[in-house]
């Protein structure tokens, strides 16, 4: 019944990534533009909104952090997995960057709506951050490392505006900036092309795909990173909490669980395209990911939610 149920969610996303497949083989829109429109304008609107809205408390604001410290762990082994077989080869940065990532946005919420909507919104957007902080920080920079120069990689990340404006919206959080319903309907707005833009730029970069270009080293370890130590290292976290610390709530770990098992986030192929490593690798990972998620979480979640 879950997978019926989240098939039908999500099917206007596959039927987007096919139009959008047929539109870049049409029109030729250039994927490298609407990357860039996504990352440095309508991204960090709607972060900053997010945190707006979102409850924070000392637990809610933890989140994001711990999972920050989660998508660090795992990007770092996977880069030194790589690195030790093919050290002269830049699949490590992008390999890195990508085993941290979930699909929060269009796989997380659409399960949580399932099974948990709509009273964890606010842990469930503050998980979301904690990605947000992983994709625009650190990793960033490594990624970044192997097309430019230090000096250039730094500048890359400091002209990231998410994450000022992760800090805009703490800031108009704390202190309740009241917008008026205009402002609103504008944020509702940019949260709409947030949504149609990212899906957009995995139906393009996928029409430079053929069998031949795909890289299955890259697609298993990925595999591995998102199926198999994301949930492992989540669960010892749910472990260790439950059994001496007691920090977070059972509805929590259940939002835990469902973060591990998602699939790799699309924002990758963005800014895999804006630093010039290897977006049609990701491109691929994350689509078949997204495939193979329909049956597993599913599996999952029958299991331990």
């Amino acid at each position: 019944m879950l997978f019926i149920t989240l098939l039908y969610k999500l099917l206007p996303l596959y039927f987007l990534i096919i139009l959008w497949y047929i539109s870049g083989k049409a029109l030729w829109v250039k994927k490298e533009s609407v990357a860039t429109l996504l990352i440095y304008i309508i991204a960090p609107v709607v972060i900053f909104y997010w945190v707006y809205r979102a409850e924070l408390s000392i637990e809610t604001l933890s989140i994001p952090f711990l999972f920050y410290i989660l998508a660090s762990l795992i990007g770092a082994c996977f880069y030194f997995i790589w690195n030790i077989f093919y050290p002269e080869d830049s699949t490590k940065n992008i390999l890195s960057f990508t085993s941290g990532t979930g699909n929060t946005w269009y796989f997380w919420l659409p399960v949580i709506s399932i099974l948990l909507w709509p009273e964890y919104f606010s842990l469930a957007v503050l998980a979301i951050l904690g990605f947000v902080l992983y994709e625009n920080t650190l990793w960033f920079y490594m990624t970044a490392k192997w097309s430019f120069s230090t000096k250039e990689s730094l500048k890359k990340v400091m002209k990231l505006p998410t994450i000022y404006a992760f800090l805009g919206g703490i800031i108009a959080n704390v202190y309740w900036i009241d917008f008026n319903i205009e402002m609103i309907a504008v944020f509702d707005n940019f949260i709409w092309a947030y949504s149609v833009l990212w899906i957009m730029i995995v139906g393009m970069w996928l029409m430079k795909i053929s069998v031949s270009t795909i890289d299955f080293t890259f697609l298993w370890l990925t595999f591995l990173a998102k199926f198999i130590v994301w949930p492992v290292l989540t669960g010892v976290v749910i472990f260790l909490d439950s059994t001496f610390f007691s920090f977070y709530s059972e509805s929590a770990y259940s939002l835990f669980i469902i973060i591990s098992i998602v699939p790799l986030a699309s924002n990758t192929i963005a800014l895999a395209s804006e630093l010039k490593v290897y977006p049609e690798k990701a491109a691929m990972a994350v689509l078949a990911s997204t495939l193979f998620a329909l049956v597993y979480i599913p599996i999952v979640t029958s299991i331990f939610l």
